[in-house]
C-alpha cells in the first residue's frame, strides 16, 4: 500500500469513529436531520483538505468539532431569521425534522443523546438563537466543554463566550415549554397508556376518545408548513373531517415508534376500494401527565429513515 493510500485509510478510519456524534452535534445546531447528514460529509471533506494544518495542539475529535461547528454556522448564516409572535410554539420551525431513536441508540455515550438535549422542544428552541449563542450553548451546556475550549473553537474570548451563554440561556427559558422537568423520560406505563389511547382513537376514528387523549391547550405544528394550532377543540375540529364523515380519508392504521426520545406514531390510511394502507404522516408526541400536550406532524417521506414499511 502506498503512503498516500495508507494516510487515506488512517484518516477515514479515525474520522468515521466520530461520525455519529458529529451528526448529532450538527443536528442540534441545525434542527434538520438531512442537513446534519450533509454537514458531516462536508466536515470530513474540509478536514481531509486541511489535514496538513492539523498540528496536534488539540485532539483530532476537537479539531473535527471545530470544522463541523463552523460548517454549521455557515448554513445558519444563510437562513432567514425565524419570525416569532406571542403564543407561537417554538416548534414552528420550517426545517425541523425528527431523529429516530434507533439511530440515537447507536451511540453508547450518554451525553451525546441525553433526553433533555435531543427532544424536539429543545431542538426547536435552539433554532431561535443567533448562530454564536447557539454554538456556545451546545458546546457548553450540552457537550460540557470548558469556556476556554469553546472560546478557542470559536476564535473568541472567554468573557465573550460566557456572555453569549447567559443570553442563550435566557432565550431558551423563553421558548421552552413550562413544566419541562415534569415530562416523562424513559417510556413508562402512564405514557404508554396515553399513546395507546391516541392510537386507538385514530384507528377507530373516535373523536371523543381523541379529545380525551389531548390536553386542553395542546399545540399542533406541521413542519415544513408555516402553520400551527393551539387548543384541544381547535385541533380535534381540524382532524375530524379527515377521520369521520363523507370526506374522511378512509380507514386508519397506526404503527408506534420513537423519535428524539419521545413517543411517535406513523399513520397509514386505506382509501375506499384500495387494498393497502398507504403512509400519511409521522406524529411525534410530547406527553405531560396523562395527556398529550404537543403533536408535531412530519411528512411521510421520513418513514424510510425510521425503517417503517412503505405500505401495510
Amino acid at each position: 500500500m502506498s503512503e498516500v493510500a495508507r494516510m487515506t485509510v488512517d484518516f477515514t478510519q479515525e474520522a468515521e469513529r466520530h461520525r455519529h456524534e458529529l451528526r448529532v452535534h450538527c443536528y442540534r445546531l441545525l434542527g434538520s436531520f438531512d442537513e446534519a447528514e450533509d454537514l458531516v460529509q462536508e466536515t470530513f471533506l474540509r478536514a481531509w483538505r486541511a489535514r496538513d494544518t492539523f498540528a496536534g495542539r488539540s485532539s483530532f475529535r476537537a479539531w473535527l468539532y471545530r470544522i463541523a461547528t463552523n460548517a454549521c454556522l455557515d448554513v445558519i448564516g444563510r437562513r432567514p431569521p425565524l419570525a416569532t409572535t406571542d403564543g407561537m410554539p417554538a416548534a414552528d420551525v420550517p426545517w425541523l425534522q425528527p431523529f429516530p431513536d434507533a439511530l440515537l441508540d447507536a451511540e453508547p455515550d450518554a451525553e451525546v443523546v441525553a433526553r433533555e438535549t435531543i427532544e424536539l422542544a429543545f431542538l426547536a428552541a435552539v433554532q431561535h438563537l443567533p448562530a454564536k449563542q447557539r454554538a456556545v450553548l451546545v458546546l457548553r451546556d450540552v457537550l460540557g466543554w470548558r469556556a476556554s475550549e469553546a472560546a478557542e473553537l470559536l476564535d473568541d474570548s472567554v468573557p465573550a463566550v460566557n456572555s453569549a451563554l447567559q443570553r442563550a440561556r435566557a432565550t431558551m427559558r423563553k421558548h421552552l415549554p413550562p413544566r419541562r422537568a415534569d415530562w416523562s423520560g424513559e417510556p413508562n406505563p402512564r405514557e404508554k397508556a396515553v399513546v395507546r389511547k391516541f392510537v386507538e382513537a385514530t384507528e377507530r376514528s373516535d373523536m371523543g376518545l381523541m379529545a380525551a387523549a389531548l390536553s386542553e391547550d395542546v399545540t399542533w405544528t406541521m413542519p415544513p408548513q408555516p402553520e400551527w394550532h393551539r387548543g384541544r377543540d381547535v385541533v380535534v375540529g381540524i382532524w375530524a373531517p379527515v377521520m369521520v364523515g363523507p370526506d374522511a380519508f378512509g380507514e386508519w392504521k397506526v404503527v408506534e415508534t420513537r423519535a428524539n426520545r419521545q413517543p411517535a406514531v406513523a399513520n397509514y390510511v386505506r382509501e375506499p376500494g384500495r387494498e393497502h394502507f398507504e403512509p400519511v404522516a409521522l406524529d411525534v408526541l410530547r406527553v405531560e401527565g396523562d395527556r398529550i400536550a404537543e403533536v408535531i406532524t412530519f411528512p411521510s417521506d421520513r418513514f424510510p429513515l425510521f425503517g417503517l414499511p412503505t405500505a401495510l
